[in-house]
C-alpha cells in the first residue's frame, strides 16, 4: 500500500503536571504539530502554525477510545424507538424473546450495524469487544451478518469477537454449535452466561467453556449476572482454572461479575488479590443503583477492569450512550475521583490504561512509533474532557481520518 504522511498543527497536547505542595492542581499543555506517516507517528514537534497541515484547531489529542462489552449482532439500533418491557424480568424471559424476534432482527442487523459503528466512531471509538449470539435460532447468521458489517468499516476500526452463546450451552442445544464456532479464526474468545441458573450446572458448563478456550487457542469472556454463593463460586473456578493453565492468564474475563458487588470489604479485597493473581479482569458496564462494583479495589490489586457500553438501544437496557467519556465521567463520579489527578487517572477506562501522563506527570503518550489512533475533544486537558465529557471533534484510526 502507498504511503500516506500528513501533518496536524496546533494539536494540544498534555506535557505534565503542576503542583501546589504534593497536590497536583492543573495539567499543563503545549500546542504541537504531528506528523503520520503509515499509520503510525513519524514526528513531533513544537508547533509551527504556518506549515502546510491539517489543522486541529487548539483540540486536545487523547488515545482513541476502546469498548470493551458490546453486542453489536442483536441490538435494535436503527428501528423504531422501543423501551424495555416491564414483563420480561429474567434472563429465560429474554431469550424466549430473542428466539421470537433474532430472525426479524437478522433481515436488517448488517445495515444497522454498519450504523451502528459509524454512531461509535462520533464518539471517538476505535476498537469494540462484540459478542455475537450462538445459538439454535442464530446458527451463524448472527456472525455472518456481524463480519459483513464489520468489512464494510474496514480501516476505521477494529473488533474482536466472542463466541455468545446466550441461551446456554445446555438450555438449549448450542454445544455443538459453539464447538464449531470456537475453530473459526475470527473469533478470539469464547462466551458463557450465568450457568448454574440457566444451565443447571455451573461445573459441567464451565469446565466445557474452559475446555473450548484452550484446545482452539481462545480467551474467555462470560457474563455472569448471578449474585450470590453461585456467581462467586463461578468466578473462584474462573481463577482456579487460570491458575491451573497459564495460557489463559490475560485473557479470562468476567462481564458484569454482580456478585462482586454484594461482597464486604475484607471478601472483597480477598477475590480481587486472587484474580489479580490469575490475570483474571473484570468487565463492567458501570452499574450503579444497588449494585455498584468495587472498581477502586479491584484496580488497587491490579485487577484489569475493562469497560464498555453493553447495550445502546435494545431489549435489554436502553441506557448506554455509546461515548466511552461518559462511562469514564460515570467512574469518576461513583468512587470519587474528582481532584485534577483523579480525573485525568479516569480517562484510562475509556483508553484502556493508555494515558497522555503517567503518574508522575511524565508525558507517556504520544512517542513516535505510536500507532496513530487518537481522538480529538474540545477540552483543555483529560481532566476537563472527563468531568465535562467534551465533545469530540476527530477520530484517526491508523491511517485514516475516519470521523
Amino acid at each position: 500500500m502507498k504511503a500516506k504522511t500528513y501533518r496536524l498543527k496546533n494539536v494540544l497536547l498534555e506535557t505534565g503536571f503542576e503542583y501546589e505542595g504534593n497536590e497536583v492542581v492543573r495539567t499543563n499543555t503545549a500546542l504541537h504539530t504531528v506528523e503520520i506517516e503509515d499509520g503510525k507517528i513519524k514526528l513531533l514537534k513544537p508547533n509551527d502554525p504556518t506549515a502546510n497541515a491539517i489543522d486541529a484547531k487548539g483540540h486536545l489529542m487523547l488515545p482513541a477510545f476502546k469498548d470493551m462489552h458490546a453486542h453489536l449482532d442483536k441490538m435494535l439500533f436503527g428501528l423504531h424507538w422501543e423501551a424495555v418491557s416491564p414483563t420480561r424480568h429474567t434472563v429465560k424471559d429474554m431469550i424466549a424473546y430473542e428466539q421470537k424476534m433474532i430472525p426479524t432482527w437478522l433481515n436488517t442487523s448488517v445495515e444497522r450495524t454498519g450504523k451502528m459503528l459509524d454512531f461509535l466512531l462520533a464518539y471517538g471509538t476505535d476498537f469494540i469487544r462484540s459478542h455475537f449470539n450462538v445459538d439454535p435460532t442464530s446458527g451463524l447468521k448472527s456472525l455472518l451478518n456481524l463480519e459483513k458489517a464489520l468489512a464494510s468499516k474496514k480501516g476505521t476500526l477494529e473488533a474482536e469477537l466472542v463466541a455468545f452463546p446466550q441461551h446456554g450451552l445446555y438450555y438449549t442445544d448450542t454445544l455443538p454449535i459453539l464447538k464449531d464456532v470456537a475453530k473459526l479464526d475470527a473469533v478470539s474468545f469464547i462466551g458463557g452466561v450465568d450457568p448454574y441458573s440457566l444451565d443447571g450446572s455451573m461445573e459441567r458448563t464451565m469446565e466445557q467453556i474452559t475446555k473450548l478456550a484452550l484446545d482452539n487457542n481462545k480467551g474467555i469472556d462470560i457474563h455472569l449476572h448471578e449474585m450470590g454463593e453461585s456467581g462467586i463460586k463461578t468466578i473462584e473456578f474462573l481463577i482456579d482454572r487460570t491458575l491451573e493453565n497459564p495460557a489463559l492468564k490475560g485473557k479470562a474475563f468476567v462481564s458484569h461479575a454482580f456478585a462482586l458487588s454484594r461482597l464486604t470489604n475484607v471478601e472483597a479485597e480477598k477475590i480481587a488479590a486472587r484474580l489479580a493473581e490469575a490475570g483474571v479482569g473484570i468487565v463492567s458496564s458501570v452499574p450503579f443503583g444497588n449494585m455498584i462494583m468495587p472498581i477502586p479495589t479491584l484496580r488497587k490489586h491490579g485487577v484489569e477492569v475493562l469497560v464498555g457500553n453493553d447495550n445502546i438501544q435494545d431489549h435489554w437496557n436502553t441506557f448506554g450512550s455509546g461515548n466511552m467519556l461518559q462511562k469514564a465521567n460515570l467512574i469518576a463520579e461513583l468512587y470519587g475521583y474528582g481532584t485534577e489527578f483523579g480525573l485525568s487517572r479516569a480517562l484510562a477506562f475509556a483508553t484502556r490504561y493508555k494515558l497522555p501522563l503517567d503518574n508522575q506527570g511524565n508525558q507517556q503518550w504520544p512517542k513516535v512509533g505510536d500507532e496513530a489512533s487518537m481522538v480529538f475533544v474540545d477540552a483543555s486537558c483529560s481532566a476537563e474532557a472527563v468531568s465535562r465529557i467534551s465533545p469530540v471533534t476527530s477520530l484517526l484510526h491508523k491511517r485514516n481520518i475516519v470521523f
